[in-house]
């Protein structure tokens, strides 16, 4: 049973989904104060200020009961997609430590969505913190079907990262070698 329910992690629904052309709106990467990741996805709904806050479950035990909370899979970090006077008005949330642009936005949108799709499909994560070079792969069966990242061996593991370029960190997941393809 969870904590708290799940809260809206992208909004609006299918925001990473959209077509590519995006006028004036573009992605920056939020570096909030601690803790503040799903207070400032909140507001940022009542601003109706489109974001990606990639959620993950863990499970904990309090007082012997097994609850599940879901948390921010990178601490500090909210993906906002606004004009520059939304992102000035995320600024007066005081939620804000940092506003990051991003320099490739097709790339974001891209690695988003593929993050969005490992955590959706329920395979249990593992966040890296700095990406190792290694063979680009397709996953061709499973839930994971269409997923492109790169292998590493990791404590005798095969494991596929799918990684955000843009922060150098990402996640991966265990995989076996049959169901990837090299890209």
């Amino acid at each position: 049973m969870p904590i708290l329910e799940k809260e809206i992690s992208e909004y609006p629904m299918g925001l990473l989904d959209q077509a590519e052309d995006s006028g004036e709106r573009q992605w920056y990467a939020v570096y909030t104060k601690p803790r503040q990741e799903k207070a400032l996805a909140r507001q940022l709904v009542g601003y109706e200020i489109p974001f990606y806050l990639p959620l993950v479950p863990k499970e904990n035990y309090i007082r012997g009961k097994r609850v599940e909370s879901f948390l921010p899979l990178f601490g500090g970090y909210v993906f906002l997609f606004g004009t520059d006077d939304e992102r000035v008005q995320a600024l007066t949330t005081n939620r804000i430590v940092q506003v990051l642009p991003v320099n490739d936005q097709e790339q974001i949108r891209y690695d988003l969505r593929q993050l969005r799709d490992v955590i959706e499909s329920g395979t249990p994560v593992t966040l890296e913190k700095r990406l190792e070079p290694g063979d680009r792969v397709r996953v061709e069966k499973g839930p994971l079907k269409g997923v492109e990242g790169t292998i590493v061996a990791r404590r005798g593991e095969r494991r596929l990262i799918v990684a955000v370029n843009y922060l150098q960190q990402g996640v991966s997941v265990q995989i076996d070698d049959f169901m990837v393809t090299r890209v």
